[in-house]
């Protein structure tokens, strides 16, 4: 049976709190359509029930190990391909994934939001158009933090060290490197109007 459209992929990286996912939230809400799939590469972490939750907590999940990037791929090509796909639904607190799940069926147009998604060849070549979020370094560490704090339940330390441990050395390793896999880059965070303009007028033509 010959599938009734053919899906376009749009993948938004960036730093931690760059405004990537703000973007692309955004730009499903100015569209006003259920013809959107939005997937995170955050529902993708891995599984850490059979841990300590003081060994969870110790885990590096600044690093693409730390995902199961293999399964979200299998996820886009499935709905690529006109299947339905049942996505993790992930618990920051506690490190698991909860026994529910999100059930998406294909659409025309799949949004893609995470840090590390064109750092990694094979998801980054099934994306049909690549946006980076970029915004300087100290509002992305106080964004961090206080969704951290007001979200995840961390401790100002926890979330410092972290970002000195973790955040920072592997955003220089895999995240900023990744940029010159961008398409567009979009300066100033996700609510960059005249980007959001731009790349809801390009979406709105492409469903039409």
């Amino acid at each position: 049976m010959e599938k009734p459209f053919t899906p376009i992929t749009i993948g938004i990286a960036g730093g931690t709190a760059s405004g990537k996912t703000t973007f692309a939230r955004e730009l499903v809400s100015r569209l006003k359509t259920d013809r959107i799939i939005y997937i995170s590469h955050d529902s993708y972490y891995k599984d850490l029930k059979d841990l300590p939750f003081e060994e969870r907590i110790q885990q590096n999940f600044v690093h693409p190990d730390a995902l199961e990037t293999d399964l979200m791929i299998a996820h886009i090509l499935k709905l690529k391909n006109g299947e339905s796909v049942d996505i993790p639904v992930y618990s920051f607190k506690n490190y698991i994934r909860l026994p529910e799940v999100r059930h998406v069926s294909p659409q025309p147009v799949i949004i893609v939001e995470g840090m590390l998604i064109f750092a990694i060849a094979e998801l980054r070549e099934i994306l049909d158009v690549k946006i980076y979020v970029d915004t300087d370094t100290d509002i992305r560490f106080m964004r961090r933090l206080k969704r951290d704090i007001e979200e995840r339940g961390r401790t100002v330390d926890s979330v410092y060290e972290q970002y000195l441990r973790e955040v920072r050395p592997m955003h220089e390793a895999f995240i900023e490197p990744s940029k010159r896999y961008a398409d567009i880059i979009i300066p100033r965070g996700g609510r960059n109007k005249i980007a959001l303009d731009l790349v809801t007028a390009r979406i709105r033509s492409y469903l039409n």
